[in-house]
């Protein structure tokens, strides 16, 4: 059913161009209207500093994209995207030393933030009712009795039965409704000092017999004692189509290497030679890329008594998380699929839809907030509306580590913790409801005392100063079922 006119979206990246297939079956014209110039190619752009970093597409905005724009995974890949599984495609060193192998149910599709939002620009250019208009600076809403009524591009005005601010992190959105008259709305903040640093590399042209690996994955040392800063990093080793690679390396309050020597420098002091031993392999082809700002912040629009009408919020405008968390692009899908399947069953776009649609946006987005507060909160060095008391955040700063290596020595052993394991990571199901399961529950009770006799079905904690194993120990687990 048609709902208007003319409805409009405030940015043309991930998150507007998918609020632009959720509003397409609902509206005459969409318009989308983005500050920068779209390249054709998959090209880096100004407005996206983010793309030269590392970028998941976990399961759920997979199938949120999917239900936007039916095919969207297989033109993804047609493009060069690689699926892949990564129990099985991944090197991934965590506590000790480096985990082994097995099969799992959870695939993902790994590709640039460019090539994703290049194919996702094709998708929208080819609904009859969207357009794209470039260089684009919107400059204020207009407002009338409530209800947001249209747009301006400097001296221009764009009227508009709908409009949804996609324009990220910095959105002015909550200025302009402020200056219209409405209360601005409580912001929830928690930095936790996130940096990281990427630099971008071509594959050798044959791979060494060694990488029976993709990805490589090196998370910070469990140890406690004295070890240089650099095995406090998170590293990636990022596979992404063409042939190449992002390197990148972030950590929490630590300082970064901005320069190409310093970064080189840093890798060889990670906990496993493989990261380095793998660039030098590689061809470089950036300059290095640092980014800091990775502040989980969410501006609680729902909260507001008299929402304005004619206005819905996607992706960062409304929150934000910290990017080591990979949550950007779907949660944002996932808010413009809702968006979709509540204007699809709307009689108007009045007050009650906006208090309704706001309601369960909240929900949605709780699931992934609740994630990155369980991590981020117990950092020293966080800032924010968040920050928990001193006593509480030592608490989840020595309970966190622990807790998180028990899941996933768990998830080793037992498919079933694998498989919700795979479901809280891909944003499918809250670490809550996980943690409710009796069946997960018990698997993780039985992994601790196994682990206590020393009686595990899949070894760990492998030489992080050797290759990984290449073992499949998939039918280990083969009688947890």
């Amino acid at each position: 059913m048609r709902l208007g006119q003319t409805a409009v979206v405030l940015g043309g990246s991930a998150a507007g161009l998918c609020s632009a297939g959720a509003l397409a079956p609902h509206f005459d014209r969409v318009l989308v209207l983005e500050r920068d110039e779209l390249p054709a190619a998959a090209e880096h752009r100004r407005g996206v500093p983010q793309s030269k970093h590392p970028h998941f597409l976990l399961n759920s905005g997979r199938r949120a994209i999917g239900a936007l724009f039916p095919g969207f995974e297989e033109h993804l890949i047609a493009a060069g995207g690689l699926h892949l599984m990564p129990s099985m495609d991944a090197a991934y060193l965590d506590g000790e030393g480096w985990s082994a192998r097995k099969r799992s149910s959870m695939t993902m599709i790994y590709g640039s933030r460019i090539l994703i939002e290049r194919v996702l620009r094709d998708e929208v250019r080819g609904l009859a009712n969207v357009v794209i208009r470039e260089g684009a600076t919107v400059t204020g809403l207009r407002t009338c009795a409530g209800r947001v009524t249209g747009v301006e591009i400097g001296e221009e005005h764009v009227d508009a039965d709908f409009v949804v601010d996609a324009t990220g992190r910095g959105s002015p959105v909550g200025g302009w409704l402020a200056a219209a008259g409405w209360p601005e709305p409580e912001v929830r903040t928690l930095d936790a000092k996130v940096t990281y640093t990427s630099r971008w590399y071509d594959l050798p042209p044959q791979r060494p017999a060694s990488w029976w690996w993709q990805h490589l994955v090196v998370m910070p040392t469990p140890d406690k004692g004295e070890h240089p800063d650099e095995h406090e990093f998170l590293v990636n080793f990022f596979p992404i189509e063409g042939g190449r690679v992002i390197a990148c390396m972030g950590s929490w309050g630590l300082d970064m290497p901005r320069t190409a020597d310093a970064f080189g420098e840093a890798a060889r002091r990670v906990r496993t030679p493989l990261f380095a031993a793998a660039m030098d392999r590689c061809t470089p082809t950036s300059e290095v890329h640092l980014t800091r700002s990775t502040g989980n912040k969410w501006r609680r629009y729902d909260r507001l008594r008299t929402p304005p009408e004619g206005l819905a919020f996607v992706g960062d405008s409304i929150c934000a998380f910290n990017p080591f968390y990979a949550q950007g692009i779907s949660s944002a899908a996932g808010s413009a699929l809702l968006l979709r399947e509540h204007l699809a069953r709307a009689g108007r776009l009045d007050a009650g839809f906006a208090k309704e649609f706001l309601l369960a946006q909240r929900k949605l987005l709780a699931v992934p907030w609740r994630l990155a507060m369980a991590r981020d909160q117990g950092y020293e060095c966080a800032v924010g509306t968040e920050k928990p008391p001193e006593w509480r955040r030592r608490l989840l700063a020595a309970a966190s580590g622990p807790a998180f290596r028990l899941i996933v020595g768990a998830a080793r052993e037992d498919d079933v913790v694998d498989e919700h394991f795979a479901k809280v990571f891909n944003l499918d199901e809250s670490l809550g409801e996980m943690l409710r399961n009796p069946r997960v529950l018990a698997g993780l009770v039985r992994y601790r005392v196994r682990a206590a006799l020393g009686r595990h079905r899949v070894p760990f904690g492998f030489d992080p100063r050797a290759e990984p194993p290449a073992t499949d120990y998939s039918a280990a687990t083969a009688a947890t079922r």
